[in-house]
């Protein structure tokens, strides 16, 4: 089954902004970063996709579709919008890359961004450790 994430469908609710959560934009506290998890797929896989380098959209749209299996297939409007709010938040960064094609923007994680990453890959494994511990618990 694939998901094909378009442009304004509601079901992609990018929901740690901090204007949908009403907090603070200066407020970088563990509470406060922790209430903006869990982020979305389509979100978690941009943010995995710049975690190892600099990327135009492009290559992360690709990188998103490489690394779902195919399941999350995004829109250039839902990549651009989400990495549009990313660049608002600071979790990433515009890239200046030494060679410059066809007017192409390169996109990085900055260090705030790559603490929040690491802070959801965090609470999946926790997530990912408890379902193992009950399943296995309810097997034997």
């Amino acid at each position: 089954m694939k998901l094909r994430v378009l442009c304004g469908l509601s079901f992609l609710r990018l929901t740690f902004w901090s204007y949908q959560l009403n907090m603070p934009l200066y407020d970088m506290s563990h509470t406060a970063i922790m209430e903006q998890l869990p982020l979305t797929e389509p979100v978690l896989l941009i943010l995995l996709s710049l975690a190892g380098q600099p990327q135009h959209g492009y290559a992360i749209l690709k990188d998103v579709e490489r690394m779902s299996s195919g399941r999350v297939l995004l829109s250039t409007g839902t990549l651009y919008g989400a990495l549009r709010r990313l660049l608002d938040d600071d979790w990433i960064e515009r890239f200046e890359e030494k060679e410059i094609s066809r007017g192409r923007q390169a996109y990085r994680l900055t260090p705030q961004g790559r603490r929040n990453l690491q802070l959801e890959i965090d609470r999946m494994k926790h997530i990912t450790r408890l379902a193992t511990l009950r399943v296995a618990t309810k097997e034997t």
